[in-house]
């Protein structure tokens, strides 16, 4: 299984980093951390991931725009949005947009996990 994380923030792109080692998520590479959507665009036809973890909130692109962008050209690929934004009109665009769950920041490294290894199941 191949990671891409895609967030604005350095310390949630290490913190999610650090939390896909967990010994439940073997097998688990990184292949790419981006700060925008498109990085992730760039990074996803190099290294083609299987899931994406995706912030919202983001300059340049925003997660919701590539999440549509993404799942146009890669329809197979599994997309956890990772974000703040707590309003359900949000997390129900996003879902629309192909991703495939939704995990609320603040978030632990176990709700993390058990996210990743939920979207894959």
């Amino acid at each position: 299984m191949r990671l891409l994380v895609v967030d604005d923030s350095n310390i949630i792109r290490a913190r999610i980093a650090r939390a896909a080692l967990h010994p439940r998520l073997a097998g688990l590479t990184i292949v790419g951390l981006a700060r925008n959507g498109r990085e992730a665009i760039d990074i996803c036809r190099r290294a083609r991931p299987d899931l994406v973890t995706m912030d919202l909130t983001m300059p340049e692109m925003d997660g919701n725009t590539c999440i549509g962008e993404l799942v146009r050209e890669w329809p197979q690929l599994d997309i956890l949005v990772v974000s703040a934004l707590s309003d359900k009109a949000t997390a129900i665009d996003a879902l629309r947009r192909g991703a495939r769950g939704f995990l609320y920041k603040p978030f632990t490294d176990e709700q993390l996990v058990n996210a990743l290894l939920e979207i894959r199941s």
